[in-house]
């Protein structure tokens, strides 16, 4: 008779799933995925090193998992400011302000997300990530040119450009071996430069 899981030990293989996710995102958080040694992980989590592969099939699996849990928080607390503001030029630069002011908080977590090495699993999370943002930015900037708001332009061109100059702009405070600075001008200038680009006002 095959075993079938009695609801009390699916709970509990979920808890420790759980713990275990926890405990990688508080590592990425710390020292990024160096830090994220198995070892280390079962120490955080309070379970057997051995356990772990009783969820997740290898590390990287389970830093893919983390990632794709920590990079879809993300995403959508910049979907939801987005769509709490009308024009396309306010959309805009709630997009590029929110997204820079949280990684500028987090440092260490968006290092990760968006500029450490890492293995082939998480780097197609990483590339799902930056599709989200190219959707959510060439939505706003297509809806910009049929208002008349923004002038007519590939939507989305300007979409991987504006991504990819915020990620680029950011690496540098971002760095663990920078000097951190103050955020303010940093995201003022980041998300004046991407207005420009599509031809929003910036006030």
């Amino acid at each position: 008779m095959a075993y079938r899981p009695t609801a009390r030990t699916e709970a509990t293989r979920l808890a420790h799933r759980e713990r275990l996710l926890d405990a990688a995102r508080q590592l990425l958080a710390e020292g990024g995925y160096q830090a994220a040694s198995i070892s280390a992980l079962a120490r955080r989590a309070g379970v057997a090193t051995g356990s772990v592969y009783n969820h997740f099939a290898s590390k990287q699996e389970l830093l893919a998992a983390v990632f794709r849990h920590v990079a879809g928080h993300e995403l959508d607390a910049v979907r939801e400011a987005v769509r709490a503001r009308s024009s396309a030029g306010e959309q805009l630069r709630a997009l590029v302000e929110v997204f820079s002011y949280r990684a500028l908080h987090s440092p260490r977590t968006a290092w990760a997300l968006l500029a450490e090495p890492v293995d082939p699993l998480v780097e197609e999370e990483r590339l799902t990530y930056r599709r989200g943002y190219h959707l959510l930015a060439e939505t706003v900037i297509v809806a910009g040119i049929t208002s008349g708001e923004l002038p007519p332009q590939n939507a989305q061109l300007s979409a991987a450009a504006v991504i990819g100059a915020v990620g680029e702009a950011l690496l540098g405070p971002l760095s663990p071996v920078g000097a951190r600075t103050d955020p303010e001008p940093v995201v003022e200038s980041i998300t004046e430069l991407c207005l420009r680009a599509v031809g929003a006002k910036s006030a």
